[in-house]
């Protein structure tokens, strides 16, 4: 009689994948599935505040220039987005560039910090607090908050700074800030410093100066 093949014989054993690799693949995902979720969030968020999705005037402008109309805020870009890159060179240098005795998190995480510090800033931007407060100390008298549009562009301008950051370093990007705040105080005499100072510590001198091209 011939050779019985083995039952164990028959059976073709397969490699089983590591799921290891797979396991990293998604855990490198994750950060990125945060920052969009903490983005949708503040979209609610400014809808449930009863923020307009676009300007109420009805038109849909791509960009508007001048800072003193009903306009600013209320479209895709005016020129405080040079402000919100800004925020994301100071996020990034914040976790990144200072001299902190800790781990570093990866660049993914570093962008989830940037944007959850963006998106909270946006919700207080749109408080009666913040809103009121503008009105009384600075130039944006006539400011009754962003669209949820703008809210939007101005998270993702500073993820645009974010990613400059990390592309071209402190010295560059700091270059970069520097021309920012340079050109729009030349141009509308307004920028990321002034905006922070007359916020917090408001000089009627500076607010005369800034007023005086209105309109």
């Amino acid at each position: 009689m011939g050779n019985v093949p083995n039952a164990e014989d028959s059976i073709v054993t397969t490699a089983k994948p590591d799921p290891v690799p797979e396991l990293a693949a998604r855990r490198q995902l994750w950060p990125h599935g945060v920052s969009l979720a903490i983005v949708a969030l503040t979209v609610l968020i400014l809808h449930l505040m009863d923020r307009v999705w676009w300007c109420q005037c009805g038109k849909m402008f791509p960009w508007t220039s001048d800072i003193w109309s009903e306009h600013c805020s209320q479209h895709l870009l005016d020129p405080y987005v040079f402000s919100h890159i800004s925020h994301g060179f100071f996020f990034y240098g914040l976790v990144v560039w200072l001299p902190f005795k800790y781990k570093r998190p990866s660049f993914a995480w570093v962008m989830v910090i940037a944007v959850l510090i963006e998106c909270a800033w946006e919700i207080l931007e749109n408080s009666p607090i913040i809103i009121n407060r503008y009105r009384a100390t600075t130039i944006a008298i006539g400011y009754t908050g962003d669209s949820v549009i703008n809210s939007i562009i101005d998270i993702i301008a500073c993820i645009t700074g974010v990613l400059i950051a990390r592309a071209c370093g402190f010295w560059k990007t700091l270059a970069i800030f520097l021309a920012f705040e340079i050109g729009t105080l030349i141009w509308v005499r307004d920028n990321l410093s002034l905006n922070v100072l007359m916020l917090v510590w408001p000089i009627e001198a500076i607010k005369h100066w800034q007023s005086a091209i209105s309109g």
